[in-house]
C-alpha cells in the first residue's frame, strides 16, 4: 500500500514539474542579422581583414621578388653569398608565415571584442522575454539538432533587442 501511494505521489509530482516547464526557441541568426550594431561590427572586421590581406600581399610580392632575384643571380654568386641569400629568403618566408598567423589571431580577438557587447545584448533581450513569459528554457534553432514544439519567441526577442539597441545607441 505504501509503495503504491509513493508511486502515485511521484507520478503527480512528475506531471506537476512537467506542466510547469515551458520551452521556447529563437533563431539567433535572424536576431543578429537585424542589428545595426552587428552590421557595423562586421564592416569593421571586414575592413581589418582587407588591410591584413593587403599587408600580406605586399610581403608576398617582396618575397617573390627576392626569389626571382636569387634565381637570376645564383649562378654568378659564390657559395658564401648564395648561402647568405638563401638564409635571407628563409627569413622572409618565416616572417610572412608568422605575420599571417598573427593576423589570423588578431582577427579572431578583434571579432570576439566586437561581438561581445552584441551577444550580451541578445542575451539580455532573451532573458527579459523569458522572464516575462515565465519560460524554463530557450533554445537556439541554429545550434539545436532537433526540436519539435515549443514557442517561437524570435519576433518578441527581436522587438526587445531593437529597443535595447536603440537605448544603447542613444546614450
Amino acid at each position: 500500500m505504501k509503495r503504491g501511494l509513493l508511486i502515485l505521489v511521484l507520478a503527480v509530482l512528475a506531471l506537476n514539474v512537467n506542466a510547469q516547464t515551458k520551452i521556447a526557441h529563437i533563431n539567433s541568426q535572424v536576431l543578429l542579422d537585424t542589428l545595426q550594431s552587428r552590421k557595423d561590427a562586421m564592416a569593421k572586421l571586414k575592413k581589418f581583414e582587407e588591410e591584413g590581406v593587403l599587408e600580406l600581399q605586399e610581403m608576398n610580392k617582396s618575397f617573390e621578388a627576392a626569389v626571382m632575384r636569387y634565381q637570376q643571380n645564383e649562378k654568378d654568386w659564390s657559395p658564401v653569398i648564395k648561402q647568405m641569400e638563401e638564409e635571407k629568403l628563409q627569413k622572409k618566408q618565416v616572417a610572412l608565415q608568422t605575420r599571417q598567423q598573427e593576423l589570423e589571431q588578431q582577427m579572431q580577438i578583434y571579432g570576439q571584442e566586437l561581438n561581445k557587447p552584441i551577444l550580451e545584448l541578445v542575451q539580455t533581450a532573451v532573458n527579459n522575454i523569458a522572464e516575462s513569459k515565465k519560460l524554463s528554457y530557450v533554445l537556439d534553432e541554429t545550434v539545436t539538432l532537433y526540436f519539435k514544439g515549443g514557442i517561437d519567441i524570435t519576433n518578441e526577442v527581436m522587438t526587445e533587442l531593437l529597443k535595447l539597441e536603440k537605448e544603447l545607441l542613444g546614450k
